[in-house]
């Protein structure tokens, strides 16, 4: 698949994964004699915030579409397609963003089998206006007259939509449609294909070196720890350093939890004072973030040199953290601790395992190399922590507040029958408000609560809670938190908002 930059890029990769079939990402300037080389069945171009015909738009060899490889082109990758072989791209008189009604009007081999009307979601402003030769309309929206098209004779398609997403229900269908009758897929890859691929990537590079892994006790850093484990055996060590921005109990919980298992090859560091005196005075969320990352490093520098020599450090960095902290063509959302947040001059060679899949992939690994469902299934926590759910400067006081608040909501929604979350926290918010408690006026915080639903982590929903449990709740925190008096529901998508508030 071509990246031309979208924060989508990896997420159609796992989408295709799931269908049992191999693809990876390679730069958008790739030439067509080298995909020639690696005869792939298909080729995918991703979308991309570009306009095709501005002169910065990213680098592309046309010659691909005459390799006789089925191709599909997604959002910008439909209009690059048109614009490539002579159909007209151009503004929209409207963009559309989010979801939209979708009208089949050919159902052929890609549509086969969705209803005339569905909906789908779009992200964009240019459309294309008039198809290439040798070209039909598959479907439209309201403000898309070419909303799919296709050259059924070369084997090219292109979709104006997001099939890979999940606000698009019939996206898995046509996805499978074209990789399995256009483009003659069978099906073979599966998950175990990838512990297989990644113990013996860990082996080869490792050698017969040491190996630190920097465990914080959530899934991914888990199943980075038995995915090299597997690889190395004793010569791994797992450290779990305390920065003081967990939740409540649960540095206590992540040493019960792991102490056992590993014996003295897992160390507990608390350095939550050294965080803590780093992050004194400091807003702006990528500093946090950076300085997070920096003191994790040079935290792990100084304990592991008490332990012997390493040369690698393994991380549970997944591949939502790599599109976020940006890349050659994808713009940055935020930085994150163990990508962008590490220093230049760190003693370590990195190892990440993870960093080409995303969370259900990597519960699938965890489940696949044995950890139990109760590790597998925990709710994702930043490596950054409670720094990144407090707006503006982190202090002792400001973590007390959320992390009690936080406590609250966990504990209700875990006693609730509410089904199907992804994720579930409390922010505590920069401002004050005024409020009024017994007799008296208060000016303090509000705590902000953010519930999303999301199979992918890429693109998530707000969830719809009961208002009785949300009520109770807001009770609670307002009763139980000193410093707060007033709860607000946080009912952002992603996107547009992301799922953390930094």
């Amino acid at each position: 698949m071509l990246d031309f930059g979208a924060q989508y890029v990896q997420l159609i990769v796992r989408r295709i994964r799931e269908l049992n079939v191999y693809a990876e990402v390679v730069r958008s300037s790739i030439g067509a004699d080298q995909i020639a080389a690696d005869s792939p069945a298909a080729v995918v171009l991703s979308g991309g915030p570009s306009s095709v015909y501005a002169e910065d738009a990213p680098a592309f060899d046309p010659a691909i579409f005459g390799l006789g490889i089925p191709v599909l082109g997604i959002c910008y990758g439909c209009q690059l397609m048109a614009h490539a072989l002579g159909g007209v791209v151009a503004p929209g008189g409207r963009r559309e963003f989010g979801r939209q009604e979708l009208h089949v009007i050919e159902s052929d081999t890609l549509l086969a089998g969705v209803p005339e009307h569905t909906t789908c979601w779009m992200s964009h402003g240019d459309r294309v206006e008039q198809v290439p030769d040798g070209f039909i309309v598959l479907a439209e929206t309201e403000h898309s007259p070419v909303a799919a098209m296709a050259d059924l004779d070369r084997g090219l398609y292109g979709v104006q939509f997001h099939p890979e997403v999940q606000h698009t229900p019939e996206g898995p269908a046509m996805l499978r449609s074209f990789l399995y009758e256009v483009a003659g897929c069978r099906g073979t890859w599966r998950t175990e294909s990838f512990i297989e691929q990644a113990i013996a990537e860990i082996r080869r590079r490792v050698g017969d070196e040491r190996v630190l892994c920097t465990l914080s006790g959530g899934v991914d850093s888990s199943v980075v720890a038995m995915l090299v484990e597997r690889a190395v055996g004793d010569r791994l060590t797992c450290m779990f350093i305390d920065h003081g921005l967990l939740r409540e109990n649960e540095a206590e919980e992540v040493i019960e939890t792991f102490r056992p298992r590993l014996g003295d090859r897992f160390v507990a560091v608390d350095a939550s004072e050294d965080f803590l005196g780093r992050l004194r005075g400091v807003e702006e969320p990528e500093m946090k973030r950076r300085i997070i990352g920096e003191t994790f490093i040079r935290t792990f520098e100084r304990e592991a040199a008490r332990l012997g020599e390493f040369r690698f450090i393994t991380h549970g960095t997944l591949y939502p953290d790599v599109i976020e902290s940006g890349g050659e063509e994808t713009a940055k959302i935020k930085t994150h601790h163990n990508v962008g947040g590490l220093p230049d001059d760190m003693q370590f060679e990195n190892i990440e395992p993870l960093r080409s899949l995303f969370k259900d992939e990597v519960r699938r690994v965890g489940l696949g190399l044995g950890l139990p469902e109760s590790v597998v299934w925990r709710q994702p926590f930043p490596g950054p922590g409670l720094a990144v759910r407090i707006v503006g400067e982190v202090t002792g006081e400001r973590l007390e507040i959320v992390r009690a608040a936080d406590a609250i909501l966990r504990e209700e929604i875990a006693a609730s029958e509410v089904e199907g979350l992804a994720q579930w926290f409390a922010v505590l918010s920069s401002m004050r408000s005024v409020g009024v408690m017994g007799d008296g006026r208060t000016y303090e915080h509000p705590v902000i609560l953010r519930v999303v639903t999301t199979d992918d982590f890429m693109t998530a929903d707000w969830a719809d809670l009961p208002h009785e449990l949300l009520a109770r709740i807001s009770s609670r925190i307002v009763n139980e938190v000193r410093g707060v008096n007033r709860v607000v529901y946080d009912i952002t998508s992603k996107p547009p908002g992301t799922i953390e508030w930094e």
